[in-house]
């Protein structure tokens, strides 16, 4: 049997359809590189594997970051796209020794490399996937059948799990509250979809620059459908067709910010934050880590330079409005324990073996300052096998599957995994950490529909005051093969296994 994928958004998922065999799996990672040699003082090698980098500029002062763009210059960068507001330069350069030099320079405060693998040339991202439907269409597939439940609500375990069901009696949310999915693209031609779809807050950030083409956020033939089943969890259509998503009568916008490869880097993740905060979201979910490095070690100015700038990135946008969900991560990991093995990292070339301290070493961006940390339960309400966990990391958990094996839904649902859409009008069945955070982003945007004025800071508050709280689960042996997997550590009111509790969708909209 296939064993479950430890990246996020490489979840568990059927190739077709409603079929109900599947199992999770790797995206191959790149080839190896050589490593490039360093160039004498004074000299400027133009000939090397050209790859991409992030300049982070000391302070807020135009005067120093036009010092330092001048000196990107003279040490063979060329600049993609300067984040002012945050202080990132986004550069490309063939010099090997680039970050090295250009962290010499006065008013840099960090640089290092985003990949460790050079840039693959430009690719066609356009998309092969159904027409949109028109203004006339979507309104008329929003307004069919609006109290009734969608055919395959009943297959939707985890709506109920969170009390979805009973918040939609309520209220399907505002639309004018967007969840940016910042993933893989969104098929926004979904029936589903369509009718909430947020074209003016979607783009396509795989290069770090914005590209807001239209169509140029979804997925291109062949590409990944993780980002619009994480869609379709947040706000499918309540609409007489498909699946009902958490907060079916809110926005959703798309953020492309993946590579053809499938690979998430600092640029693009930046770019996406970014984007997302220009374009008034309100919540944005994020179901990956940053690549390469599975963890993000301080000590190395590389990755100390990617911390930084997702770090700028994160807060600039919850300073403008955004919370920002994550998910913890599927490697059954105790993200709160001394010492950790990372045998992933670099994932683009020829990954090693390291340990690494969680408290110098993080998992961006789902360990950075004001990032809600979300674990995965299962159909049985218990930690899923896969999910990380960590007392005083995790904030929240919600329903992200598990092997139908480990936790069985009950009838009329068959299968343990969530279901949500697929591209080109399909719906499949996916299981991760990537899967629990829609559900919580949902609840955030059932939140806001409710309390509009509320602040990043004030929502979080009420997400963790309202969550249902549950104990540890110890012991934890979800295989029932008499080997404890895990230790759940902390109380009922916040623990390693549940954070705070698991997500309340209808509490959210109560008055």
């Amino acid at each position: 049997m296939a064993q479950l994928g430890t990246r996020r958004r490489r979840a568990l998922a059927l190739p077709v359809g409603l079929a109900l065999t599947a199992s999770l799996g790797f995206v191959p990672a790149g080839s190896a590189v050589a490593a490039a040699p360093a160039t004498t003082p004074g000299a400027v090698v133009t000939d090397g594997p050209k790859l991409s980098y992030v300049v982070n500029v000391k302070g807020n002062s135009r005067k120093t970051a036009k010092s330092v763009k001048q000196e990107i210059a003279k040490v063979g960068g060329s600049i993609v796209i300067d984040y002012d507001r945050i202080g990132v330069i986004v550069v490309h350069s063939q010099n090997p020794a680039f970050a090295q030099t250009i962290r010499t320079v006065r008013g840099v405060e960090s640089a290092g490399a985003t990949r460790t693998a050079p840039i693959s040339p430009a690719t066609d991202t356009s998309t092969g996937a159904e027409r949109p439907l028109t203004a006339q269409e979507a309104v008329a597939s929003a307004a069919k059948a609006e109290a009734e439940q969608d055919p395959l609500e009943p297959l939707q375990w985890s709506l109920p799990a969170i009390k979805a069901d009973q918040a939609h009696k309520k209220t399907l949310g505002s639309k004018r509250v967007t969840v940016a999915v910042i993933d893989t693209g969104v098929d926004d031609t979904h029936p589903d979809l369509a009718p909430n779809f947020d074209t003016a807050a979607s783009a396509n950030c795989v290069s770090g620059k914005p590209d807001t083409t239209p169509g140029s956020w979804r997925p291109a033939p062949g590409e990944s459908d993780h980002g619009t089943h994480v869609a379709g969890t947040i706000a499918a259509a309540k609409n007489g067709v498909g699946i009902t998503g958490v907060a079916p009568g809110v926005k959703v916008s798309g953020i492309k910010v993946s590579t053809p490869a499938g690979f998430f880097y600092t640029e693009a993740v930046v770019c996406g934050f970014m984007w997302a905060a220009e374009n008034d979201v309100e919540i944005t979910n994020n179901s990956y880590y940053v690549d390469p490095w599975l963890f993000n070690c301080k000590n190395d100015p590389d990755q100390a330079a990617l911390v930084e700038s997702v770090t700028r990135a994160t807060r600039y946008a919850e300073r403008k409005g955004s919370v920002n969900v994550a998910a913890a991560g599927n490697s059954a990991m105790d993200l709160a324990s001394d010492e950790l093995k990372d045998t992933t990292s670099p994932n683009d070339t020829t990954p090693g073996d390291r340990l690494v301290n969680p408290s110098e070493c993080l998992d961006i961006p789902t360990q950075l300052p004001g990032v809600v940390t979300t674990a995965s339960l299962g159909a049985k309400n218990l930690k899923s096998s896969f999910s990380n966990y960590g007392d005083g990391v995790i904030d929240i958990s919600a329903p992200g599957g598990d092997r139908t094996a480990y936790q069985k839904p009950d009838a009329p649902a068959t299968d343990g995994r969530i279901l949500s859409t697929s591209v080109n009008g399909k719906y499949v069945y996916k299981a991760g950490t990537s899967m629990a955070t829609p559900h919580v982003a949902g609840v955030l945007a059932l939140l806001k529909s409710t309390n509009r004025s509320a602040s990043p800071a004030a929502l979080k508050a009420l997400l963790a005051a309202q969550a249902d709280k549950q104990e540890c689960t110890n012991p934890y042996d979800y295989n029932a093969d008499g080997v404890v997997d895990a230790v759940c550590e902390g109380g009922k009111d916040k623990n390693g296994f549940y954070g705070e509790g698991v997500a309340d969708a209808l509490d959210a909209v109560r008055r």
